[in-house]
C-alpha cells in the first residue's frame, strides 16, 4: 500500500469462530512512521502472537495515539444476520465511526462492507497477514473481545470464558454438555452440543 497516496484504513475482525460472546471488529489508520515503529515491535495478524504481546501493541498503539474505532455484534444480532453479516456489519460501522476522511479501506477477507459507498474498499484475503494496517485492526479487534470474554466471565464463572474466550476448547464443549447455554452463547453454533446434551437426559 506504499504507492497509494490517500489514507488508508484497515478492517478486520474477531471472534467468528467462538459458541459465545460478540464477534468484534476495528478499524485503524496508520501514520507512516507508527507503522515503521509498531513493525518494530513485532505487529503481525493477531493470532500469530500471543495474548501478552498483543496487550502491549495495543497499550503501545493507545500511547502513541493511533487512531482506532470499533464495534461489536452482540449475539443476538450475530443470530439475527447470521456470523458473516454480523462481522461485516460491525466492520462497516468501526470504519463509520472513523473521525477523518479515509480515501480506501482495505478489508480482510472477501466481502465488501455493507452500506459503504465511499470510502473505496479492497476486500483483500490474508490482510490480516499483508497489510499493516489490517494487522493493526486485528490486534485491537482481537484485544477488545479478549477483555469483554473475560469480563463475562464474572458473570457466568462456571463456563471459564476467561481462559478459552468463548472458543470450543473441550472444557467448554463439556461446560455446555453439562449446565446448557448462559446468555451469551450463540445458540445455532452450540446447536450439535445441545443434542448431545438431549442424548445424555441433561436438559
Amino acid at each position: 500500500m506504499r504507492t497509494f497516496k490517500g489514507v488508508v484504513a484497515g478492517t478486520d475482525e474477531a471472534g467468528r469462530g467462538p459458541l459465545a460472546g460478540p464477534v468484534m471488529a476495528a478499524a485503524v489508520v496508520l501514520t507512516h512512521s507508527q507503522e515503521k515503529e509498531l513493525l518494530k515491535l513485532g505487529l503481525k495478524d493477531s493470532k500469530q502472537i500471543s495474548y501478552r504481546h498483543r496487550e502491549r501493541l495495543f497499550l503501545k498503539m493507545c500511547e502513541m495515539n493511533v487512531l482506532w474505532r470499533a464495534q461489536a455484534a452482540s449475539v443476538a444480532a450475530i443470530a439475527r444476520l447470521n456470523i458473516r453479516g454480523a462481522s461485516l456489519w460491525a466492520m462497516a460501522r468501526s470504519v463509520s465511526k472513523l473521525p477523518v476522511s479515509v480515501d480506501l479501506v482495505v478489508v480482510d477477507g472477501l466481502d465488501r462492507l455493507p452500506e459503504i459507498s465511499r470510502p473505496s474498499q479492497l476486500p483483500l484475503v490474508t490482510a490480516d497477514v499483508l497489510i499493516p494496517t489490517v494487522s493493526a485492526a486485528s490486534v485491537v479487534a482481537k484485544v477488545l473481545r479478549d477483555r469483554v470474554m473475560i469480563a463475562l466471565d464474572r458473570l457466568y464463572p462456571l463456563y471459564g470464558f476467561a481462559q478459552h474466550k468463548g472458543y470450543p476448547t473441550k472444557k467448554h464443549r463439556d461446560a455446555v454438555r453439562t449446565l446448557g447455554l448462559s446468555p451469551i452463547h450463540r445458540a445455532v453454533f452450540c446447536k450439535k452440543l445441545l443434542l448431545e446434551r438431549l442424548d445424555t437426559g441433561k436438559a
